[in-house]
C-alpha cells in the first residue's frame, strides 16, 4: 500500500472534498480521484460516497482513518528520526487552542520556543473549547490547549496551566465591590456561547452552587472574549471571565473586579491529545517544553 494513496485519503476525509484535498496536497482533482480509485481497488470497499457536491466517508473510511494516520505518522517518524541528528528542529506546527490560552498564553510561549529553533513555524487555530475538541478527536489536530474537560473519545487530558474565573463590569455600573453568587440571578449578565470551556465551568460552578444558567437575567451571548469585555466596558452587564484576559483593564481602571464571596473559580488549562496517535518529534519536543515552561 502506498504512503502517497493514504495521505491523499487522509487528506480527502479531513476536508470532505476532492478540492480542497487537491489545494492542500498540490496535486490536480484528477490525481486526487485517481489516488482513492487505486487504493478503494486495493482495498476492495469503496471509502466515500459521492452525493453531489458532498463527500461522506463510509463505515469502512471511519475504520481506515485510524490505522492511515498510525502509518502516515511512523513513516514521518523515520523522517524525525534522521532529523535529530541535525542542528536544529524544522517543520510546521498546527496548535490548536481556545480562545484564553490561543491569545493570552500561546504567543509568548510559541515566540520563546521559536528562539531556541528558529526554523519551527507555527501555526494557532483558535475557537472555542469544544470545537478544539472535535478536531483533535477527529484527527484535524494533533495538539491542543483547553479550558475545561468535555466528553470527548479517546481524548487525553494533561494538566497545563491554572486560571481564575472572575466576575468583571463597567466602573459605571459596578456598584459593589463584593457579592454572593445568588446575587448574580438579579444582574444582567453578559455569557459567552455554549462551546467555550469558560461558560462550561462557570455553569459548573453555578451547579455546584444550586443554580443553573436559567437562573440567571443573561442579556447578551457573544463568541469571543473580546466581544464579552467590549460589551462590559459599554455598561451592558457583568461577565465571568478569564484573569488573564483583563490585566490591562483592570490595571488601567476600565473594568471594576467584583468578588464573589462564597466560591472558588479556579480553574484548570489542559493539553490535549487523541490517545491512539503517537506524538511527531516535533509535537513531542513542543509538548515538552509546554510541561516545563508551566
Amino acid at each position: 500500500m502506498d504512503i502517497h494513496h493514504l495521505r491523499v485519503f487522509a487528506s480527502v476525509f479531513k476536508n470532505k472534498s476532492f478540492s480542497k484535498a487537491s489545494a492542500e496536497l498540490h496535486l490536480s482533482q484528477p490525481t486526487v480521484s485517481d489516488h482513492i480509485k487505486t487504493l478503494e481497488e486495493e482495498l476492495r470497499c469503496r471509502l466515500f460516497d459521492r452525493l453531489s457536491r458532498e463527500i461522506i466517508p463510509t463505515n469502512e473510511a471511519f475504520l481506515l482513518i485510524g490505522k492511515a494516520l498510525e502509518v502516515i505518522e511512523k513513516f514521518e517518524g523515520i523522517k524525525d528520526l534522521l532529523s535529530e541528528l541535525g542542528e536544529d528542529l524544522t517543520g510546521h506546527l498546527m496548535i490548536g487552542a481556545s480562545t484564553i490560552p490561543g491569545t493570552y498564553i500561546l504567543p509568548e510561549l510559541t515566540a520563546s520556543f521559536q528562539r531556541e529553533h528558529p526554523s519551527v513555524f507555527f501555526e494557532i487555530i483558535v475557537s472555542d473549547s469544544q470545537r478544539i475538541v472535535d478536531k483533535v478527536s477527529e484527527h484535524d489536530l494533533i495538539i491542543g490547549i483547553v479550558g475545561a474537560k468535555l466528553e470527548a473519545r479517546h481524548i487525553q487530558y494533561t494538566a497545563f496551566l491554572d486560571d481564575e474565573l472572575i466576575a468583571i463590569g463597567a466602573p459605571k455600573i459596578a456598584e459593589y465591590s463584593s457579592i454572593h453568587i445568588g446575587d448574580l440571578t438579579e444582574i444582567p449578565m453578559i455569557m459567552r456561547e455554549q462551546g467555550s470551556g469558560t461558560r462550561r465551568e462557570f455553569e459548573k460552578i453555578l451547579e455546584g452552587a444550586g443554580f443553573d444558567i436559567h437562573h440567571l437575567s443573561v442579556v447578551g451571548i457573544f463568541g469571543s472574549t473580546d466581544a464579552v469585555k467590549q460589551a462590559a466596558k459599554e455598561g451592558m452587564g457583568i461577565a465571568i471571565v478569564s484573569r488573564r484576559s483583563v490585566r490591562d483593564e483592570l490595571k488601567c481602571n476600565i473594568l471594576k473586579e467584583i468578588k464573589i464571596k462564597d466560591v472558588d473559580m479556579k480553574r484548570q488549562f489542559y493539553i490535549i491529545t487523541h490517545m491512539k496517535r503517537t506524538l511527531p518529534h516535533l509535537y513531542k519536543t513542543f509538548f515538552e517544553y509546554l510541561l516545563l515552561h508551566q
